[in-house]
């Protein structure tokens, strides 16, 4: 069983890796693909609140799916519609592929989110000690090697199609390869029952409640409208107001999702030494301290600085945001997560536009104040990071040694 457990966390790590490395390749590719499309600076905007709007659409669908298939079922289908769709962005000539393109990449990875973590929230709660970070680590790398691939492109000058190509024939094939070992924890026969009597995970689970959820609901937007500003307009940043080049703009991307990897691969054990709401609290504050320095940098590279603290802030809050979910609602815990990632979106759809409006209408430089002010809220909700079953989420976590999960492939 030890021997599932593992293979499973690697398999659900190779996901998270995955999905970093296409969404870090169609982001950081936007200026090329209003390029390629003859998108115009007023309809940009549409197309990129598309994606998130349609996403959140999936979470709800899979919080809906996943009462009647598993989490792993839902996993293993989802992701190879994002890479084909990820492809189809690069191969369409018109505004309608493009459209269709970007619904099918945003319903699939509503559903690909929510099933990642998912799954990973029921990990941590077999192995009984935070996991969570690193399954969000790969995706961090699968993110630095995405937008590492995306500079390449942009610096030779490559089509989008043969940028994409590759990276589909190799990812695909082994993502489905991968899947046959996925764990769906709290459905073996070992599976240990949460107070009650119900399983955690098991849809029969307690039911949500709002008041509970939405202090993280709020955390979890925050955050998300900081990283949609890195993602969407980091790249515009550095060249329209800091005055760089354009294949320096593809960095800044890149260093965030270093820090963001860096961050959250020592983060699993910040959190087993002080607990999750300490590591939340520093978290917030050091994002914070990034966008004041991206707000006043001077140059490009200061500007740089500045996202690398932002990396190293926003890092820890998503992932304990999802475990905090599983914790309060270990009854319910794929409703909770499914809910709670329909967030991830509404931080993306709020994000983009707002840093954008505010741009046009004041500065870019003053919009950027903005999610440095919202991440500071984040310090009013570091209690419920601490919440859940005593002993865990804490710090101190205690293993559930019989809560076994059962690998999707029936070992």
């Amino acid at each position: 069983m030890t021997d599932v457990l593992r293979r499973g966390r690697a398999s659900l790590a190779f996901s998270f890796f995955a999905q970093g490395v296409a969404f870090a390749l169609l982001v950081t590719r936007i200026p090329a693909i209003q390029d390629r499309y003859g998108v115009s600076d007023g309809l940009l905007p549409a197309f990129l609140a598309a994606v998130p709007i349609l996403a959140g659409v999936g979470s709800v669908c899979t919080e809906q799916l996943v009462k009647r298939v598993p989490p792993s079922h839902v996993l293993r289908w989802s992701q190879p519609v994002v890479l084909l769709a990820l492809l189809g962005v690069g191969a369409g000539d018109g505004l309608w592929a493009l459209g269709l393109s970007l619904a099918a990449f945003g319903l699939a990875v509503g559903a690909l989110d929510a099933s990642m973590n998912m799954l990973g929230v029921s990990l941590q709660h077999t192995y009984g000690r935070s996991i969570m970070l690193g399954f969000h680590a790969a995706y961090s790398l699968g993110g630095i090697i995405g937008a590492s691939l995306a500079w390449a492109g942009a610096h030779w000058d490559l089509a989008l199609f043969v940028s994409y190509l590759p990276v589909v024939v190799v990812l695909l094939p082994a993502a489905l390869v991968g899947s046959r070992w996925y764990v769906d924890g709290g459905g073996g026969p070992a599976a240990v029952p949460a107070p009650g009597g119900e399983v955690p995970g098991e849809p029969g689970g307690a039911g949500v409640g709002l008041k509970l959820l939405l202090p993280l609901c709020l955390v979890m937007a925050f955050a998300y409208i900081g990283d949609s500003t890195v993602s969407n307009w980091s790249a515009k940043y550095l060249q329209d107001v800091l005055g760089s080049s354009e294949q320096l703009a593809t960095v800044p991307y890149n260093v965030y999702m270093v820090t963001t990897l860096l961050g959250r691969a020592v983060g699993d054990f910040g959190v087993r030494r002080f607990g999750a709401a300490a590591v939340v609290r520093v978290g917030a504050l050091v994002a914070a301290v990034g966008f004041a320095v991206v707000a006043g940098a001077p140059g490009a590279w200061v500007g740089m600085l500045g996202f690398t603290f932002v990396g190293f802030g926003l890092c820890v809050i998503v992932p304990q945001t999802f475990a905090a979910a599983g914790r309060l609602f270990p009854g319910a815990a794929d409703a909770a997560v499914a809910r709670l990632n329909i967030f991830n979106y509404v931080g993306f759809l709020v994000g983009s536009p707002l840093v954008g409006a505010l741009g046009d209408a004041w500065s870019y430089r003053g919009a950027m104040l903005v999610p440095m002010v919202l991440v500071l809220v984040t310090l009013l909700y570091a209690r419920s990071f601490a919440s859940g079953p005593a002993g865990y989420g804490d710090g101190h976590e205690r293993p559930r040694t019989a809560d076994v999960g059962r690998g999707s492939n029936g070992l």
